[in-house]
């Protein structure tokens, strides 16, 4: 049989049974009568009552409608108002109706003979989705030989530079995209030079040579790169103990941490699927620019649109213009004009003023005019704008005025937590004198608190947007929980009581005709996982406590389906880091190992279980067999975890004078460091003297309370006035979607907003046909070129000690007092401290 047939659709309702891809029989969609199109325009809706087009008419609003409600309901039940809460989601367009028009044979003039029966199908509610995102699937083998050999080998490269770069100030990481990039000619090699055979193995027999590299192989080979290029969060536990405090427990600790730490998520993302991954409304913004980019690299042909710009080109070509002039253009900021990154031209001409640098600073301000022209900077911190729905932008970019700005500069100017003392905005910590505090002078030789040492030195001091952050930490978990009582309590119940039994997608329907992973297969990986981590904590002196351990694994499942349901709506994740260092700072204080093991496997298994399931969703989109994703994440993410211990102790073996910090390549080890800090301020010293009533910061437990209170008055709002914008208010997002500041400042936020709004608010309302053709490949473009063009400058000048041109444009922002960290208004002399007398 040839093997180089080409693909066929399989639409709806078709597919055919393939044993690599786990396929089972046939599925039969329940179409309504007649064919429907969607489309999207301003006003009222606009529906014919005639005929068929009327029974057409009502099974798509009903099929619209039913996603949100209780899958127990059968059509019957059908009522008009959860077709209009369905339209009130924030992903749907603002302002816009959905309209409903039967098609007929004249319609299908615009396709060719390829897309022409597609159209036909009915597709995603979402506009979003179905800009990027095919409503048909192909019958193509994916869980292939192929796959799995670039796969792997991505694995080992990505893995090893990430986690050898992640010790460097500042790190380079590569990331999904790349892979994604690099596997395209990999795979097309493979098609070509390998020869056509059979071979065996583990007694199965297997094609050497698929026939031609098609997309869903190259899907494998995208999520294995995302589940191992991230280096694990227990590289920096093993960098603090090994380094900082000369402890060392052996390989073997290192491994059995490492492999817990980062798949212990899987147990929570196989139960979290039914919330997470198979309802319509959970777009997850972040997986739409690599499909976009994913069918465009596979794309045979698509009807030029002359109309718009770009449109007369493959989308692909588009892309590669993109990331080539992005690459190119990155030079010019990041190397050659640097000034042109932070342009806070204010602070050139008073360099050495502490006010304007603390107002319009780009680095330790306020940025008050934010310009900037690297796209480092509106993307760096955040991610791309031209990614999440304008809603989302808008509300992190609310939160960020209210108080990042407004707050934080009338809390400062106004002396409040001394700020007068310390700087606006940084993430250092320091004591009464105005200088960076000295850990060592409160840590005994055993490395716990020595008491009457830091009676006699000094409590800590943290800038104004530091503590902040920390506020607006707490607000945004209360905020978390009361807003998804109020919004999504129906729905999670619903969904949990009928998920078996709900009304699917085109998407999820299309997936049906693969066999599901099974929940026991999650269950039984979660046990393991878990018992390893009783191994890491008990078998060794770690001095965590097996009830705090399995506190923090309930802490990371509880908030798992909140803040997912958050990040896949809107492209943010709320961070538990902060939560998680205080609830054990408080129960456990003084053990500082410990802490950096509860708030590893509290925070970071609730992060990879969203990780997890962020790429389940991709596998969703592209219709990879939920089995052959199974095994291909759980695979990619241990092979990556004895990579990343391998080298990390590799480098420290063998780099001279690694994690100093006057190392000549400068590989200070910047994540074991802050990280080492971290727990000393939260594990050592602890909360109950940074927070708890009487202390310097304690004015910060309010923000509890204002979290909480927040999404109730949004939701009052809503009702009370349904058509005004108070019903897209997400009080998590406005409390915590700026959770990188500091070190981020509000330059990065600002800057992101506006290019968000222009192209997910204007270009998207004014320029609808480019935004669906185009948006998503732009983005990729401009985030491939940054990163190609960051490499290219660091191997070629870095490294080989290059330094930039000496000129104006790249000296006068070292001036600064914004760029030296100096923007302090008071500057105490020599023998004289600030703050309380006593702590």
């Amino acid at each position: 049989m040839s093997k180089r047939a080409s693909p066929r659709p399989s639409g709806t309702a078709a597919g055919e049974r393939t044993a690599e891809d786990d396929s089972t029989s046939e599925y039969e969609s329940d179409l309504d009568e007649g064919i429907v199109e969607i489309r999207h325009r301003p006003g009222g809706p606009k529906v014919s009552h005639n005929g068929a087009r009327s029974g057409a008419v009502k099974g798509m609003k009903r099929r619209l409608s039913e996603w949100t409600g209780s899958g127990s309901r059968n059509d019957n039940d059908y009522e008009e108002g959860e077709e209009r809460e369905q339209l009130l989601d924030p992903n749907l367009p603002d302002e816009e109706a959905i309209e409903l028009y039967s098609m007929n044979s004249g319609s299908l003039d615009s396709f060719d003979d390829e897309t022409g029966p597609k159209a036909n199908e009915e597709n995603s509610p979402y506009e979003e989705v179905r800009a990027a995102v095919r409503n048909y699937d192909e019958d193509i083998p994916c869980n292939t030989v192929r796959a799995w050999t670039i796969g792997l080998s991505l694995v080992f490269i990505g893995a090893s530079v990430n986690t050898l770069f992640s010790l460097r100030q500042p790190s380079i990481g590569l990331g999904a995209l790349i892979a994604q990039i690099i596997a395209w000619p990999l795979g097309r090699a493979w098609e070509r030079l390998v020869p056509e055979r059979q071979i065996k193995i583990f007694g199965l027999s297997c094609d050497l040579n698929p026939g031609p590299f098609n997309i869903k192989e190259h899907s494998i080979i995208v999520v294995m790169a995302s589940v191992s290029f991230s280096v694990a969060y227990a590289t920096d536990i093993i960098l603090a103990q090994l380094v900082f405090y000369k402890q060392n427990f052996g390989v073997v600790f290192q491994l059995i941490l490492t492999i817990s730490t980062q798949s212990l998520g899987y147990g929570i993302a196989g139960m979290m699927r039914k919330f997470l991954v198979y309802p319509a409304s959970m777009i997850w913004p972040e997986n739409l620019a690599a499909v976009a980019l994913m069918n465009a690299m596979y794309e045979k042909y698509e009807a030029p649109d002359p109309s718009i710009i770009g449109g007369r080109m493959p989308r692909y070509r588009w892309f590669g213009i993109v990331t080539f002039f992005s690459a190119i253009y990155y030079f010019i900021p990041g190397f050659f004009a640097q000034c042109l990154s932070v342009f806070a031209f204010l602070t050139w001409l008073a360099p050495q003023n502490p006010i304007v640098n603390q107002l319009f600073g780009g680095n330790t301000g306020l940025s008050l005019i934010p310009i900037t022209f690297d796209w480092t900077q509106i993307a760096g911190y955040v991610g791309s704008p031209l990614v999440p729905p304008w809603h989302a932008i808008a509300n992190t970019t609310i939160g960020v005025v209210l108080f990042y700005i407004v707050l934080s500069a009338f809390l400062h100017y106004t002396g409040a937590w001394y700020s007068q003392f310390l700087p606006m905005s940084d993430s250092s910590t320091y004591d009464n004198t105005g200088g960076i505090y000295n850990v060592s002078r409160i840590l005994t030789p055993e490395f716990t608190l020595d008491e009457e040492a830091y009676k006699a030195y000094s409590p800590i001091f943290i800038s104004t947007t530091f503590a902040l952050s920390y506020g607006l930490s707490f607000a945004a978990i209360t905020a978390l929980i009361v807003y998804t009582y109020l919004h999504h309590r129906q729905a999670i119940w619903a969904q949990y009581k009928n998920s078996t039994n709900e009304k699917p997608d085109i998407h999820m329907k299309l997936m049906q005709k693969y066999k599901e992973a099974p929940s026991w297969w999650y269950f039984f990986l979660f046990s393991i996982v878990l018992a390893l981590g009783f191994i890491s904590v008990l078998a060794y002196p770690t001095n965590l406590t097996w009830w705090a351990f399995l506190l923090a694994v309930g802490i990371s499942f509880v908030f798992s389906l909140p803040i997912g349901i958050i990040q896949a709506v809107t492209n943010h994740q709320i961070g538990l880091n902060v939560l998680t260092e205080f609830i054990y700072g408080y129960i456990q204080p003084g053990r500082p190992l410990a802490l950096m093991l509860f708030k590893t496997y509290g925070y970071i298994t609730m992060s990879q279980a969203l990780s997890f399931v962020s790429d389940l969703k991709f596998g969703h989109y592209m219709k990879i067999p939920p089995r052959t994703m199974f095994m291909s994440q759980v695979v990619a993410t241990t092979v990556s975890c004895f990579i990343q211990v391998g080298v990390l102790n590799f480098a420290l073996g063998n780099i001279e004078g690694i994690c100093d910090l006057t190392q000549p390549q400068r590989f200070t080890c910047p994540g074991g460091r802050v990280f080492f800090s971290a727990s000393v301020i939260w594990g050592l010293i602890g909360p109950s003297r940074v927070f708890s009533p009487g202390q310097i910061y304690s004015g910060l437990l309010i923000f509890f309370a204002l979290g909480a209170a927040a999404p109730i008055a949004f939701w009052f709002a809503a009702r009370r006035w349904p058509r005004s914008p108070a019903k897209y208010l997400m009080a998590p997002l406005i409390f915590g979607g700026a959770g990188y500041i500091p070190p981020a400042t509000p330059l990065n936020y600002l800057s992101w907003g506006f290019v968000g709004y222009v192209f997910q608010h204007l270009v998207k309302k004014h320029h609808f046909r480019w935004w669906s053709r185009l948006n998503y490949l732009t983005s990729a473009g401009l985030d491939l070129g940054l990163a190609l063009g960051t490499l290219i400058i660091f191997f070629v000048f870095t490294l080989n000690d290059i330094e930039a041109p000496r000129w104006w444009g790249n000296e006068v922002v070292t001036t600064t007092m914004d760029y030296q960290g100096k923007a302090v208004q008071v500057v105490l002399p020599p023998g004289e401290t600030f703050g309380p007398k006593t702590w």
